[in-house]
C-alpha cells in the first residue's frame, strides 16, 4: 500500500478552498482522508495500476494541477503507510517528491537517526522524558525493550513508540469529508499593524463562519485562528467553545480572546483565519438556557438577519462596526 501525505502551501483562503483541493485528491482515489486546515492522506490503492504511473509521477500531476486551478503549490510525501508519508513530507518540496521505500531496509534507514520527536504523534513532554534517558533518536528507541518504554511513559504509549520506531504503522487513511470543518480567510491589502483593523477582520470572520454554520444547520465544537505574518510564518490558536453553537457572539468573543491572548506587539499581519471545527448537526445539540435579555436578543436580531440575507443576498444586513 502507497500513500501519499499532501500539505498545502497556500495563498490567502486557502482554508476556505480546501473541500475543492480534497476533490481534486478524488480525482485519484476514493481513499481520500482530509486533515484541515491544509493537508490530506491519499491512499493510492489501485491507483498506481489504474494509471500506469508510480508515486512520484501521480504527486507531479496533482502538484501541476493544484497549482493550475488553485494556485496553491504542494509539498508531497510518499510512504507504505500514513506515519512514514507524514514524515517524508517533511523533508520533502514543492519541486522534490519525499518516498519512503517499502522495503523494510530502507525503512530502517530513513528512521535511523532522526530525532524522538520526528515521529508523528509524540509531544514535548514524551520526547523530553525520553531523551533524558538517552532514547534521543528513533533507532535507540527501536533498540529498546517495549517493557522500558512502557515504564518510562504508559502501557499504550510504550507500545505505540515500539512499533513505530521499527517502521510498524497500524493506522490507516480513513475517507472523510472536509466537511467536519469549515474555514474563512481574511487577507489584508498590506501588512496591517492596526489591532482595530485585526478585530473587525475577525468579526467579519466569525459573522461569516455563523451564517454558514446556521444556513446548514450546523454548530461547531471548537475553533481555530491562524495569524499569518509579513516573513510568511504563522500562529495558529485552538479554543474549545463553553457549547457547540453557530452564534456569531459566541463565535467572535472566543476569537477576540484568542487573539489577545497572543499579545501581539506591532506585528505586521498579512491574513487572519478562522476555522470552525467538530461540526454536528444542530438538532443533535444542546444551549444552556440564560436569563440575559441581551443573549435572546442578540439571537432573535440574528435570525431576522438570516432571513434578509437568505432573500436579499448575504451583504444585506452586516454588523455595525462592518458598515463602514
Amino acid at each position: 500500500m502507497t500513500t501519499l501525505y499532501v500539505r498545502f502551501l497556500p495563498p490567502p483562503m486557502h482554508e476556505a478552498a480546501l473541500p475543492q483541493l480534497i476533490a481534486l485528491l478524488g480525482e485519484f482515489s476514493p481513499t481520500v482522508e482530509a486533515l484541515p486546515p491544509d493537508a490530506a492522506l491519499v491512499d493510492l490503492g489501485g491507483a498506481v495500476r489504474y494509471f500506469g504511473r508510480d508515486a512520484v509521477e501521480l504527486a507531479a500531476v496533482i502538484r501541476v494541477r493544484a497549482l493550475a486551478l488553485y494556485g496553491v503549490e504542494c509539498v508531497i510525501g510518499a510512504g507504505p503507510g500514513p506515519m512514514l508519508a507524514r514524515m517524508a513530507a517533511r523533508t520533502a518540496s514543492p519541486e522534490v517528491t519525499r518516498v519512503v521505500p517499502g522495503d523494510p531496509g530502507a525503512v530502517a534507514e530513513f528512521l535511523a537517526g532522526q530525532p524522538v520527536a520526528a515521529l508523528p504523534g509524540v509531544g514535548a513532554a514524551t520526547a523530553r522524558t525520553l531523551c533524558e534517558y538517552g532514547l534521543d533518536t528513533l533507532d535507540r528507541v527501536a533498540a529498546a525493550p517495549q517493557g522500558t518504554l512502557q515504564r518510562l511513559t504508559t502501557a499504550r504509549i510504550g507500545r505505540e513508540l515500539h512499533e513505530k520506531a521499527r517502521g510498524v504503522d497500524r493506522t490507516r487513511v480513513t475517507p472523510n469529508a472536509a466537511t467536519r470543518s469549515t474555514a474563512a480567510e481574511r487577507p489584508f491589502p498590506r501588512d496591517e499593524l492596526d489591532p482595530y483593523r485585526h478585530r473587525r477582520a475577525l468579526l467579519s470572520l466569525a459573522d461569516e463562519l455563523g451564517a454558514r454554520l446556521r444556513d446548514g444547520k450546523q454548530v461547531c465544537r471548537s475553533l481555530t485562528l491562524t495569524v499569518r505574518y509579513a516573513d510568511r510564518s504563522a500562529t495558529t490558536r485552538s479554543r474549545t467553545l463553553p457549547e457547540p453553537t453557530a452564534h456569531t457572539t459566541a463565535l467572535s468573543t472566543a476569537a477576540y480572546r484568542m487573539y489577545e491572548a497572543l499579545g501581539l506587539q506591532r506585528a505586521r499581519v498579512r491574513a487572519l483565519g478562522l476555522r470552525a471545527e467538530g461540526l454536528r448537526p444542530v438538532e443533535g445539540s444542546a444551549r444552556q438556557l440564560t436569563f440575559d435579555p441581551a443573549d435572546e436578543k442578540a439571537r432573535a436580531l440574528e435570525a431576522v438577519a438570516d432571513r434578509a440575507r437568505a432573500r436579499f443576498g448575504p451583504g444585506a444586513i452586516v454588523p455595525g462596526r462592518l458598515a463602514a
